[in-house]
């Protein structure tokens, strides 16, 4: 049985045996979930050859930590194998905008949720594609995901606690991000608090700044600048083994 809100897209390609996999987790500042950053994702990653997941998680008024324990439980589930798909577990990555970003990301530094019967270390993705993201939660908040998420006046160790910036280790997992430099909605400190983190830590990260581009672009199909993420992320997979070569 799959986890609530989840659903597959399989790859498409006639490669024989297990594929790598990516949840996609949209944004929406943890109060819905945007519609052109989930199933139209999930079959651009498709077309990479990727098994693709949408999760659904839950939003406001559900709070913390909701939306982490449906990430970690899709996770598991992909992991798994029960949905059908031939899944190479070693290869599952995640990819998050916005609020899914912060979710993402959360989810590669193994914050924990205090739930029983999850395992925190098999719900670590492999890598993570983190477009225009939330990760702080103390420095230039975007504080409709923090209201949305915490409920008011939360508490500064919880704020703390959900700063991905602030718990990156040599064992989080490589990233790919991407911001516009005058998001007015998120700022792109964000970005560059986890990119700096990540390499502090010898993390592999590839981050591109595009100078314009107005917030929740998606896959930005058209748009100058910020149309290009698709591309340099499917040529940062590549590199990584995880699709075929875009030439052949």
């Amino acid at each position: 049985m799959e986890p609530r809100g989840l659903s597959a897209v399989p790859a498409r390609t006639a490669a024989p045996g297990p594929r790598p996999a990516i949840l996609v987790l949209p944004g929406g500042g943890y109060a819905r979930q945007a519609g052109h950053e989930a199933e139209p994702v999930a079959e651009w990653l498709a077309s990479l050859g990727l098994h693709a997941f949408v999760l659904r998680y839950r939003v406001a008024p559900d709070r913390h930590p909701a939306p982490l324990e449906d990430a970690k439980k899709a996770m598991l589930h992909i992991r798994s194998g029960r949905h059908g798909l031939a899944v190479d577990q070693g290869r599952v990555g995640v990819l998050g905008f916005s609020a899914g970003g912060h979710l993402a990301a959360t989810l590669s530094t193994g914050v924990a949720t205090g739930s029983p019967g999850l395992d925190v270390a098999a719900a670590v993705p492999d890598l993570s594609v983190l477009c225009y993201p939330v990760v702080s939660f103390t420095g230039n908040v975007h504080p409709g995901s923090v209201d949305n998420l915490l409920g008011d006046a939360p508490p500064s160790n919880l704020l703390t606690a959900l700063s991905a910036e602030l718990h990156v280790t040599a064992r989080t997992p490589p990233a790919f991000i991407w911001h516009t430099a005058d998001d007015e909605a998120v700022p792109v400190s964000h970005s560059l608090a986890y990119a700096g983190a990540l390499c502090g830590a010898g993390v592999a990260a590839e981050l591109h700044v595009f100078p314009e581009g107005r917030h929740g672009l998606g896959l930005a199909g058209g748009e100058p600048g910020p149309g290009q993420w698709p591309a340099l992320c499917a040529a940062w997979l590549e590199r990584a083994g995880w699709v075929q070569a875009l030439s052949s």
